[in-house]
């Protein structure tokens, strides 16, 4: 089964609920930490993952996960180790990585699909590729079986979010709000029309994601009509201020996943 169908197959075997993606910091704390962090987001009810490499400049996340991303390179991180943790958690669940352009321009496309491929990845988002400029990567993660992911913003016109929808692999990840990742105290107001203006423009299901914090945030995501929910910061964040974070991040992630199965 290749990364598309894999992605499909999650998003399927949710059985009628939204498929519940909790978001990585690949290294944070530490690299070993952070594998036992994926796994008990399995443990926790997690359908897949988003994996995300650190980078020295983040300009789509918040700082939360931005100072995470500092923290793990000072701890020695690299593209390398995280790929190492996505082989170990992909054999219970999908992967889809997430990271900056330069990290797969180093490489080149091709290199850079081949690698995810023998990690086991299912998919990728790079949030600083444009659409105009994805082509040879779209080509390379195709020709590998990788799902190259796009995402979509609010502010994203008709015709631009038809463009992006009809050549969306996996899935699509709409951003709830304009700006960067990161918990909100009120969103659901905005959630039902992000998510029906992309499902009216693309085949594949749709994530929301940026800003959802709470297992309320999450059921009105899933009730607004999200086919997935993404839950950085708030996981992140639990992470990092618990002394056994593995099991800080598991119970939440329970209390995410039976939020979305009520």
């Amino acid at each position: 089964m290749d990364g598309p169908q894999r992605i499909a197959a999650a998003f399927a075997d949710a059985k009628g609920r939204a498929a519940l993606m909790p978001y990585l910091m690949g290294g944070f704390p530490t690299m070993e930490e952070s594998l036992r962090i994926g796994e008990a987001y399995v443990d926790g009810g997690a359908d897949l993952i988003e994996l995300g490499v650190p980078f020295s400049d983040p300009l789509a996340d918040g700082p939360v996960i931005h100072a995470a991303g500092t923290e793990a390179l000072r701890a020695g991180a690299t593209v390398a180790g995280v790929l190492e943790v996505c082989s170990a958690l992909s054999r219970r669940v999908p992967i889809v990585l997430m990271l900056y352009a330069n990290l797969v321009m180093a490489r080149g496309p091709e290199a850079f699909a081949a690698a995810l491929v023998e990690a086991g990845a299912s998919g990728l988002i790079v949030p600083d590729l444009p659409m105009e400029e994805s082509g040879p990567l779209l080509a390379a993660c195709d020709a590998a079986g990788i799902a190259l992911v796009p995402l979509v913003a609010p502010t994203t016109p008709d015709d631009r979010l038809a463009a992006i929808g009809s050549r969306a692999r996996g899935f699509v990840y709409s951003v709830s709000v304009v700006g960067t990742t990161g918990e909100r105290a009120a969103l659901s107001d905005a959630f039902a029309g992000v998510i029906a203006r992309t499902k009216a423009h693309t085949h594949v299901p749709v994530a929301l994601g940026f800003g959802i914090g709470s297992p309320a945030q999450a059921l009105q995501a899933a009730e607004a009509g999200a086919d997935g929910v993404i839950v950085g910061s708030r996981l992140v964040r639990a992470a990092g201020e618990s002394d056994d974070p593995a099991s800080a991040v598991r119970e939440l992630v329970g209390g995410f996943s039976a939020a979305l199965a009520r």
